[in-house]
């Protein structure tokens, strides 16, 4: 790899003061080398790159997907969770590794075209005989050169005991934990700039048996891992938990051993202020979804109270079914919006936005680090986009980021490694990847009609 020197930029490291007019070195072994205040050193060798009329921030970290899901957008558009989920089952439990791969491919290239650099993703139906599901997200993941973090989600807790999904789409215990500490020997990878790591997910409290969850926390935990599963995302999955197992949903989790510095939660939306003390009290993370929650009517996160609190939170854009072509940039515009329409204007700043996007997503997958904000020593995940032309009326670039439309990405670096250049995917095959989408679609929507 070349050294490359990104020049006269305005620079937002997250960690740090920004620099109007700076420069950035990426070494040859792919982290960041210096960066600082122009006009940028003379680098023998190196490629430069001007950043005139550009923004130069951490690559965003998305924690909390289901990739899968590209191939059902536009669907139950107006259900609740539970509504959106019972629909929805039966027709995921005809998805095969051809559709998953598909999904993944353009659910990925989404992303890595919106300014993502690490993404994670929830796996968590696994029907029989429909070929190797993990690998298929895995290979598009590599493919188009993004950093990977995919949970081994699971159920095991069809309606025949009391759970949500219909009983043809669940797993039995002892082949889910099998195969998922078969899934961490062979693709879990601990180096400081591993491209692919593996978490341990059962899916929720709704689908999953209380020994899952117990022995799941036991697996990950023996193998070093981190855990992830949704809580609290409704009002419903609270009157559930309160029925079924006596308790809220967070003390459950409390309960069962969730509660700690290597766990995050997706949406953690309906939360008491004791549920929040614990959580900054233990260092659980959640991942912060507002476009789905708005969109499925679960409310909004009190993010807010979380950040005054110290507890980590990233975001998350969820599933392209409950969030159609949600984008990471988009979501930081979107929780500054709600935090403000709940909390006033004074709320989440266009900044505090940027570091839950980034710094707030490494920190919920434990590579705080290694990525999530500009430093020299951490691995050149960056992000350059375009604010000039018509967002020049915007002074401060940051704010046009976050309040606006998404600028123009002028280029996409993972590990120093370009991943998109003025808005084309340079990995993979531009429009592949969206033809990869829609054959997921297709291919999913003729194996339920049979």
């Amino acid at each position: 790899m070349t050294k490359l020197v990104i020049e006269n930029a305005y620079i937002a490291p997250v960690v740090g003061e920004e620099i109007p007019d700076g420069y950035l070195i990426v070494g040859d072994d792919g982290r960041i080398e210096a960066l600082g205040a122009g006009p940028a050193p003379t680098v023998v060798g190196a490629d430069r790159l001007s950043g005139t009329g550009c923004l130069v921030t951490p690559g965003l970290v998305n924690t909390h997907h289901h990739l899968y899901q590209w191939a059902t957008q536009g669907l139950y558009q107006d259900a609740t969770l539970f509504e959106w989920l019972t629909g929805l089952y039966r027709l995921w439990a005809r998805m095969d590794a051809e559709v998953v791969y598909g999904a993944a491919s353009a659910g990925l290239g989404w992303l890595a075209l919106t300014g993502t650099t690490t993404s994670t993703d929830h796996h968590y139906v696994f029907p029989k005989g429909r070929g190797d599901l993990f690998e298929a997200e895995v290979r598009a993941a590599r493919e188009l050169g993004v950093r990977f973090h995919p949970c081994r989600g699971s159920m095991d807790r069809g309606q025949s005991q009391g759970g949500l999904p219909p009983d043809e789409v669940v797993e039995q215990l002892d082949e889910i934990l099998a195969d998922t500490a078969e899934t961490i020997d062979r693709y879990h990878d601990a180096s400081f700039d591993s491209m692919l790591r593996v978490a341990v997910a059962p899916c929720s409290p709704f689908s999953v048996s209380e020994a899952l969850m117990r022995e799941s926390a036991a697996l990950a935990r023996d193998k070093g891992v981190r855990l992830h599963t949704h809580l609290a995302e409704t009002l419903d999955e609270e009157e559930h938990c309160l029925e079924q197992m006596g308790c809220t949903p967070v003390e459950y989790m409390e309960k069962l051993g969730w509660l700690g510095d290597d766990v995050w939660f997706a949406h953690a939306v309906h939360l008491h202020d004791k549920d929040i003390r614990r959580f900054a009290d233990t260092g659980t993370g959640s991942a912060h979804c507002p476009s789905s929650n708005a969109r499925l009517g679960a409310g909004i996160a009190r993010v807010m109270d979380l950040l005054a609190a110290g507890a980590p939170v990233g975001l998350g854009v969820d599933g392209a079914a409950s969030s159609e072509l949600t984008s990471m940039a988009g979501e930081m515009r979107q929780a500054m919006l709600f935090q403000r329409a709940v909390h006033g204007p004074k709320a989440l700043t266009a900044r505090q936005a940027l570091e839950i996007g980034t710094l707030g997503g490494a920190r919920n997958l434990g590579r705080q680090n290694e990525i999530g904000s500009l430093e020299p020593g951490k691995l050149a995940d960056i992000a350059i986009w375009k604010v000039d032309g018509f967002r020049s009326a915007l002074t401060d670039p940051v704010c046009s980021l976050v309040f606006g439309p998404q600028p123009p990405l002028a280029r996409l670096l993972v590990g120093g490694n370009t991943v998109v250049e003025n808005d084309e995917l340079k990995t993979v095959a531009h429009d592949q990847v969206g033809r990869n989408g829609v054959a997921a679609r297709e291919r999913i929507m003729r194996q339920e009609q049979r």
